[in-house]
């Protein structure tokens, strides 16, 4: 197994020669510590791989008695595009309604954070949120929903800088129920 330190080594590594291939020369002043600081950022923006959102939870889960709907919104999300690796940002919202059991209501954030911290897309990316509330909460529904920016479609291919896609899971009651998601959807606006 690979401590973070050889990972670190290894990827910085792999930097060098990519600068050296881009036409660059890896040894000059700018850039003499960039392979190092790349490499560290790489494993910070990718650190959901190490990450479960049973272990993010970390017993966060709580008796409530409740029965209502709880919603988190605004999270911010940073992720990398996985066709691309280039950054994708915005801003989340999460509703559950609970059935006895609450989450701490960082964790929601964390979890957010335990997805988007790998390769993704942002379908994907939804869709893996809400299940993991679906299941650690045992809600009666789940509700998720992404605006994102990204840049692989704004610095690139075709340049559309206002661009924003929004996705959405909707899970149990949020999908079955035409109430609910209502609600939720208008709590989210």
């Amino acid at each position: 197994m690979k401590t973070d330190l050889m990972k670190e080594r290894r990827i910085a590594g792999l930097v060098k020669q990519l600068l050296a291939e881009l036409g660059e020369d890896p040894e000059r002043d700018g850039l003499l510590k960039t392979p190092e600081r790349v490499a560290k950022s790489l494993l910070f923006l990718t650190k959901g791989y190490s990450q479960t959102p049973r272990r993010v939870l970390n017993q966060a889960v709580f008796d409530a008695g409740a029965n209502h709907m709880i919603v988190l919104r605004n999270i911010e999300v940073y992720s990398l595009c996985e066709h691309h690796l280039l950054p994708f940002y915005g801003t989340c919202a999460v509703g559950y309604i609970a059935q006895r059991k609450v989450l701490g209501v960082s964790k929601i954030a964390r979890v957010v954070d335990c997805f988007a911290r790998r390769l993704q897309i942002q379908e994907r990316l939804t869709e893996q949120v809400a299940a993991a509330i679906q299941e650690t909460a045992k809600a009666e529904g789940v509700g998720v929903v992404f605006r994102c920016r990204h840049l692989c479609m704004m610095m690139r291919g075709v340049e559309k800088q206002n661009s924003e896609m929004i996705t959405s899971a909707m899970l149990g009651s949020f999908r079955e129920d035409e109430k609910v998601r209502q609600e939720f959807l208008s709590l989210v606006r």
